[in-house]
C-alpha cells in the first residue's frame, strides 16, 4: 500500500471543521487536493489525477490517526465515516466517538491545531509517466484504490512510498537511456551494413 501525504498548499487538510451545527466533535476536511503538483524529489512530481478516485469512495474505507490501524476513527461500512469526491478533492468526515479516549485525544489535538496535515494510503491501479525536456519525470496518477485516509502529525517520513517512488523514477529512466542506447546502436549498425 502506498502513503501520500497532502503537501500542498500550506500542508494542511483544507477547510478543516472539528464541531458539526450541533456542537458535537468531528473532524472533516480535505485529505486529497486535486491539480497541485507535490514534489517528491529533486526531478520527480506527482499528481492526482481528478477521476482517479471514482471507482474506489464506496469501498471500506477507515479514517485514522497516523496511518495506525490500531487508532481508527470511523469506517465508511459502519456509517461513522463519510468519503466523497468533488472537483476540489477528496474529503474526509468522521464523527468522534465520544467513549474512545484516542479518538477524543485526536480530536483535542486537531481542534486545537497540533495536528493539521493530512494523508491517504492507497495502491495505484494505474499511472502515466511524463519524461519532461529538462529531464525530470512527472507521475499522474490516474486510478487507485483507497484503503485509508489519516490525520497525520508530519506530512512525509523517509521511510514511505516518497523514496520508494524516487527509486522508481530512477529505475524508469535507467531503463529509458538503456533503450535510447540499444536503439542508437541498432542503427549504427544498420548503416554500417549498408555502407
Amino acid at each position: 500500500m502506498e502513503l501520500r501525504y497532502n503537501t500542498r498548499a500550506e500542508k494542511n487538510l483544507q477547510e478543516i471543521r472539528t464541531r458539526n451545527e450541533n456542537g458535537d466533535p468531528i473532524i472533516e476536511g480535505y485529505f486529497v487536493v486535486f491539480d497541485g503538483v507535490y514534489n517528491i524529489a529533486e526531478g520527480v512530481t506527482e499528481s492526482v489525477d481528478r477521476h482517479a478516485f471514482d471507482d474506489t469512495i464506496g469501498g471500506d474505507i477507515r479514517i485514522l490517526v497516523d496511518h495506525d490501524t490500531r487508532l481508527v476513527l470511523g469506517r465508511t461500512t459502519s456509517g461513522t465515516a463519510k468519503v466523497s469526491v468533488d472537483e476540489r478533492g477528496v474529503w474526509g468526515h468522521v464523527d468522534i466517538n465520544p467513549n474512545d479516549s484516542d479518538a477524543v485525544n485526536a480530536h483535542a489535538r486537531v481542534e486545537r491545531g497540533d495536528v493539521t496535515q493530512g494523508s491517504f494510503g492507497f495502491d495505484i491501479l494505474d499511472e502515466e509517466t511524463e519524461f519532461r525536456d529538462d529531464g525530470s519525470v512527472h507521475f499522474t496518477i490516474k486510478k487507485v484504490e483507497l484503503y485509508e485516509m489519516s490525520v497525520v502529525t508530519f506530512p512525509a517520513y523517509e521511510e514511505t512510498s516518497i523514496s520508494a517512488r524516487k527509486k522508481q523514477a530512477d529505475e524508469i529512466k535507467a531503463r529509458t537511456v538503456d533503450a535510447w542506447k540499444v536503439e542508437t546502436l541498432a542503427k549504427l549498425k544498420g548503416e554500417k551494413n549498408n555502407a
